[in-house]
């Protein structure tokens, strides 16, 4: 079994906590801490399902890493959406920046063409 989700999911809800109390609100660190610590016991627990030992990376196979790739592709698409949608908000609202989120959109782009550049020149 690979431990570097669960373990990171347990950091994680650790360094929420801490950020949490030292924004005085000790109590939705703890609830945060609570939710990773769960989220993290799947998967030491939930070794018989086939999708909880896929995700944790035990054996995983072409199918598996096509189902994770993809998954991922999903995950920055909505992500993308997301902070452009926020940023014409946060405009729409009179922030003359667009807040954090066109630097976060800044940073996905970039990284994406610096990630497709490498790829492409390595095939």
């Amino acid at each position: 079994m690979t431990w570097a989700t669960p373990v990171f999911a347990f950091v994680m809800g650790i360094a929420f906590w801490i950020a949490c109390a030292i924004g005085g609100h000790p109590g939705v660190g703890a609830a945060s801490f609570l939710i990773l610590a769960l989220f993290g016991s799947v998967f030491v627990l939930g070794g018989r399902s086939e999708t909880v030992r896929a995700m944790r990376g035990d054996g995983t196979d072409e199918r598996w890493r096509s189902i994770d790739l993809r998954s991922t592709a999903i995950s920055g698409l909505a992500m993308g959406a997301f902070c452009i949608v926020a940023s014409l908000v946060e405009l729409a609202r009179g922030v003359e920046t667009g807040g954090p989120y066109p630097i976060v959109c800044a940073i996905g782009g970039v990284s994406y063409l610096v990630a497709y550049l490498v790829l492409r020149a390595r095939s």
